[in-house]
């Protein structure tokens, strides 16, 4: 079981009790579409999206429903305009966790109810620093780490859109060249749905104390055993050494030619001294300020689920 702080405030789920809620909630993806939304080293079957997934967007359906409601009824007792204001939903959880693939899909799903066809998704990948940033201020080996993302321009592009803003921009980034993209940015024009994914997003400990999360209607974190999201890495290494690293303009280009065990070595040596120090120092202690935590096995199928109670 998973051990959760403050554990009365969560309703907890086992695999079959969550999958019950699923109702008559209809499966609206195929096989095709998952291959495609799946991320490196991982295997989501439709089994796992009827189980797992389906149940989660008809209560996210039900919540946002809700919370449109609720703007016009304020619009009403203003007598104003309701502006249109995006739900938010903040997916946090370890690198290698399989996050933006449960992101991926839960757009591909929500973005099928006629109730908000306009889903979109933002990385908070496109919010670090530059590397020229980051080197300039000692930090480069501190990649993911809270003190790497411009905090500011992500507040300020959270409070367009939660302000009725007709488009907020960000940032891109790209895991080839392990940069910012200078000469490009994302648009995001008022949809139904913002899903916000990142390592840090449920973080407290910002200017003014405005937190990431203030934004938020709904959070979710993906959440496992340390020592499989380190296997799920070195796996995850490993893929990439022999695809992405590759590509001529890949940062990583000079890892491609290590053999299997310098690879691994490499990966555990990575993993021990950045992305595990992270997950422990700041990612996993922010768990228990999520709406909804996610718990996979060593197969990266959902075991358990808790909802925070309301």
């Amino acid at each position: 079981m998973i051990n959760l702080p403050n554990s009365d405030r969560y309703l907890s789920f086992d695999r079959s009790e969550w999958a019950d809620l699923r109702a008559a909630t209809p499966l609206t993806i195929r096989e095709r579409d998952l291959m495609e939304l799946q991320g490196i080293n991982e295997n989501i079957d439709l089994d796992e999206v009827a189980a797992v997934y389906l149940p989660l967007t008809r209560l996210l359906n039900l919540y946002v429903s809700a919370t449109q409601n609720l703007h016009k009824v304020s619009a009403t007792f203003l007598g104003a305009m309701a502006p249109k204001v995006p739900y938010v939903i903040g997916i946090a959880g370890s690198v290698a966790v399989g996050k933006s693939t449960f992101a991926r899909i839960l757009q591909a799903l929500l973005a099928r109810w006629p109730e908000h066809p306009r889903v979109d998704l933002i990385t908070t990948d496109g919010f670090l620093f530059p590397n020229a940033v980051l080197e300039d201020r000692g930090i480069m080996n501190r990649k993911g780490f809270p003190e790497s993302y411009d905090t500011k321009n992500l507040l300020q592009f959270l409070r367009d859109l939660k302000g009725g803003a007709p488009t907020a921009v960000a940032p891109v980034y790209s895991h080839v060249v392990y940069d910012i993209v200078e000469s490009e940015q994302v648009t995001v024009s008022q949809p139904d749905i913002l899903i916000l994914e990142g390592l840090n997003v449920l973080q407290v400990g910002s200017e003014a104390n405005e937190f990431v999360s203030d934004y938020f209607d709904f959070s979710i974190y993906i959440d496992a055993q340390e020592s499989d999201i380190e296997q799920w890495y070195i796996e995850r290494f490993q893929k990439l050494r022999e695809t992405v690293f590759r590509d001529p303009d890949s940062f990583f280009q000079h890892y491609a030619h290590l053999n299997d065990e310098e690879a691994v070595e490499l990966a555990r040596g990575i993993w021990r001294e950045i992305n595990g120090k992270n997950l422990v120092e700041n990612i996993e202690p922010t768990k228990s300020r999520a709406s909804l935590i996610i718990k996979k096995g060593d197969d990266h199928r959902v075991t358990n689920v808790h909802l925070r109670r309301l």
